[in-house]
């Protein structure tokens, strides 16, 4: 009994890792830069970081960011798709090519993100807590 449980929690296992292998095998170029941008701005956000902590984290994504950035513009399969994926990431330019975009202003890619979402440092750091 306890030997046919382990063989079927064993072979579940084995079939949860290949159904998650095959899902991100299937995913684009831009859904890999979004993942990743998103973690990006996770980083950003998380206040349980240290600010050395937080810059170290910073660096390593921002070197994976620039590599998939310039996997998306050179991707050949996306010309021609009208997918909303791909009509929204190249509508956003300053979004989604965040490294890219931050660099040809000479901003912190924390910086230019929020001037792209309507926000600024010094409107933040103004800001007062309280309710809705």
């Amino acid at each position: 009994m306890k030997r046919t449980m382990k063989l079927i929690l064993t072979a579940a296992l084995i079939f949860s890792s290949m159904l998650v292998t095959a899902i991100s095998a299937q995913a684009g170029s831009i859904e890999n830069l979004e993942r990743e941008r998103a973690n990006l701005i996770g980083t950003f956000l998380n206040p349980s970081l240290t600010p050395v902590e937080r810059q170290n984290k910073v660096e390593a994504a921002k070197t994976r960011l620039v590599d998939l950035e310039r996997m998306v513009l050179r991707d050949d399969s996306l010309k021609g798709r009208n997918t909303p994926n791909v009509r929204k990431a190249f509508a956003n330019y300053d979004l989604t090519f965040l490294v890219h975009a931050s660099t040809e202003k000479n901003q912190s890619m924390f910086d230019h993100w929020l001037e792209q979402i309507g926000l600024s440092t010094e409107v933040i750091m103004g800001a007062r807590k309280g309710r809705r």
